[in-house]
């Protein structure tokens, strides 16, 4: 906890990237304690292996994660939805942090380019009804 305040305070991780990756571990959790799916309740999801390590040091990245305001929340919610189901699904690979990180780092840039042509297609929009 001591490092993730000094990482948010000095400004060099993001805390909608944590914030986004717990809730989305939460979310998936939940899912499988309602479904049965999973032995662990989702709280203790949170408490196992290196979940917490890799939500604060190596998914907030800032050279390979998401750069825009909502691709943060994105890349961080499926980055946890991604542990909890490597971690339920596959009974051969029990820690799923390092490789959900890794898949979202490689679709990071493909977030950004979908929020960013989101935002121009918004905006377009906004430009056509204000002259009409």
């Amino acid at each position: 906890l001591l490092g993730a305040a000094i990482l948010i305070w000095t400004g060099v991780a993001s805390w909608k990237i944590m914030t986004a990756s717990v809730l989305g571990a939460l979310f998936v959790g939940g899912l499988g304690d309602l479904a049965g799916v999973s032995a662990v309740p989702c709280w203790e999801q949170l408490l196992l292996g290196g979940f917490a390590f890799g939500t604060v040091f190596m998914a907030t990245d800032p050279v390979t994660s998401a750069q825009t305001n909502a691709g943060k929340w994105i890349y961080g919610f499926l980055t946890g939805v991604m542990v909890i189901l490597i971690r339920v699904k596959n009974n051969a690979y029990p820690e799923g942090m390092m490789l959900a990180i890794l898949l979202m780092n490689v679709f990071a840039p493909l977030i950004d380019y979908m929020v960013v042509r989101c935002n121009v297609r918004m905006r377009k929009r906004r430009m056509q009804k204000s002259k009409n």
